[in-house]
């Protein structure tokens, strides 16, 4: 007798806590090796200097938190509902499992990665150009790196958190209906 308990959306919520921890080790190995190789002016430059920069650091400190950590976590969820519960996710509530499974990847890939993006850009447009920056002051950067591409960074970042929003929320709406669910 298998004392084992299973989960199927506990085990593809792991997984993509996993594919978001490799894509992390990635993004860091990038950064990191940048910093010594080819990243010019240096991430550690642009964190230091603050201002724009700060989104850089944001970016990917809220990556690691809700991309990784928190989809991990998101698995405890569906586990307790799956394995310690046996309610199963059938009809409209594995829809939702589903729709919180990608726009919450989705979304925090979106928007942390497009943080981390105008961060480092905007930072390094506001070093000196001694030190391989461009010497604009916050105005600039605000209309030639936050908004340098087609509608603008935030907008971008908006869209992408509004997605993880209603991916959390459908998420929370199947795991309800499932916990409730007479079987």
């Amino acid at each position: 007798m298998s004392t084992q308990i299973k989960s199927i959306w506990a085990s593809r919520f792991i997984t993509a806590a996993i594919v978001q921890g490799a894509l992390a080790t990635v993004l860091t190995l990038y950064i990191v090796l940048g910093q010594i190789f080819f990243l010019k002016p240096e991430p550690s430059r642009v964190i230091a200097f603050g201002s724009a920069g700060q989104w850089f650091t944001v970016g990917y400190l809220t990556y690691l938190i809700v991309g990784v950590i928190g989809v991990a976590v998101t698995a405890i969820f569906y586990y307790y509902i799956e394995g310690v519960h046996g309610k199963k996710y059938t009809g409209f509530s594995n829809l939702l499992a589903w729709i919180h499974l990608v726009l919450m990847n989705v979304g925090v890939v979106g928007a942390t990665w497009m943080m981390m993006i105008g961060g480092y850009l905007g930072g390094a447009a506001m070093l000196p150009p001694e030190v391989g920056g461009l010497g604009w002051n916050p105005g600039q950067v605000h209309v030639n790196v936050f908004y340098g591409i087609p509608l603008g960074y935030p907008l971008w970042i908006t869209i992408f958190i509004v997605l993880l929003s209603i991916g959390v929320l459908a998420g929370g709406l199947g795991y309800i209906i499932s916990w409730r669910r007479k079987d």
